[in-house]
């Protein structure tokens, strides 16, 4: 059987930072209750908004895509595929494209002439959306190697929460949680399983797709986004992702403590958050949750490129390991991915 890998990885972040306080300084009906403290988000990275600089969705996927292609032994014209998983999909200020697609415009300014070529659209799991459709093409043996990126111009959300949030629990808080960011990762064949994937699943529950929608504004010209956190956050929804994995290792033959993860990554939602859904874990599986790494304290929530700049952060001071992403994306969307990572350099 075909195995592949994380042959290379790439990220970029926005100079700017702004903190959780400047926002809610910003605010006219600012919270009865310290946001920072609640979320545990005290900064975040805001894309550059000067004319003659602008980093909008687009710039910043080509950035990390370049930095991916600049660690990998691969280059833009030996590519086979670039998926673009962007949700925001701005190139210049207020300009939102459908077509022609971010995964064309990508390839042609990368210079991958050869690839194939599509958007995928999943939300907050939209890069392992598009990691496990190219792991599948690789295995059934329609493209050699890939690229999947995404690039997040998102926090276009929080500007329209900024300017129209009114009362104290209103649907649009989640979008002060909200980083700009980008990531870019690189698939091909895994000849070894110190490099390899070892399986990426997922799932959606559709009876909570109207807990989080992502819009335009209501009241204005903006793009926004409406979550219900209390009902998100509830325990039937945690238990989605615990519940999913262990019948996934059961009809594999495995138990969660049999897969011996070293690290766990979830999608970057705060730290309450992350502890919760940890907490659910433990208790499913009846065994202790492997190290949790997370960036979201300075970085907040990035969106769909979450996981990966987690993983791209971890591997700057820290060797690899056996890594579980876990996804948590509007729709509703969970699953997990297994990997073993030894040569990415960052």
């Amino acid at each position: 059987m075909i195995h592949t890998r994380f042959e290379s990885i790439g990220a970029y972040l926005p100079s700017t930072v702004t903190s959780t306080r400047e926002l809610v300084s910003q605010m006219r009906n600012a919270p009865p209750f310290d946001l920072e403290d609640l979320t545990g988000i005290r900064n975040r990275r805001v894309h550059d908004t000067r004319p003659e600089s602008y980093e909008d969705s687009f710039v910043l996927a080509l950035r990390a895509a370049e930095d991916a292609l600049a660690r990998s032994r691969y280059s833009a014209d030996q590519l086979d595929i670039v998926i673009s998983a962007s949700i925001t999909r701005f190139r210049g200020p207020d300009r939102f494209y459908f077509e022609p697609s971010f995964a064309l415009m990508l390839k042609e300014s990368l210079g991958a002439r050869a690839a194939i070529h599509f958007d995928v659209s999943n939300a907050c799991a939209g890069m392992l959306t598009g990691v496990m459709v190219l792991d599948r093409m690789i295995k059934a043996g329609v493209v050699r190697n890939g690229l999947v990126v995404s690039g997040e111009q998102i926090t276009a959300i929080t500007d329209t929460a900024v300017r129209e949030i009114e009362e104290p629990y209103d649907p649009q808080f989640g979008s002060m949680t909200v980083g700009d960011s980008a990531a870019a990762v690189i698939l091909d064949e895994s000849t070894s399983e110190a490099d390899r994937i070892h399986y990426v699943e997922m799932m959606t529950c559709a009876d909570y797709a109207h807990l989080c929608i992502g819009m335009p504004s209501d009241r204005s010209t903006g793009i926004a986004l409406y979550t219900d956190n209390h009902q998100m956050h509830k325990e039937d929804r945690l238990m989605l992702w615990p519940t999913f994995q262990t019948e996934l290792l059961s009809k594999m033959g495995s138990s969660f403590p049999e897969e011996q993860f070293d690290y766990v990554i979830h999608h970057q939602v705060g730290t309450r958050f992350i502890k919760k859904v940890s907490r659910f874990g433990a208790e499913i599986f009846q065994a202790p949750m492997p190290e949790s790494l997370a960036v979201v304290e300075e970085y907040g929530n990035t969106s769909s490129t979450s996981h990966f700049v987690v993983l791209h952060e971890h591997l700057k001071t820290r060797p690899g390991g056996k890594f579980l992403l876990v996804p948590a994306a509007s729709g509703v969307v969970t699953g997990c991915l297994s990997a073993t990572v030894s040569s990415l350099e960052v």
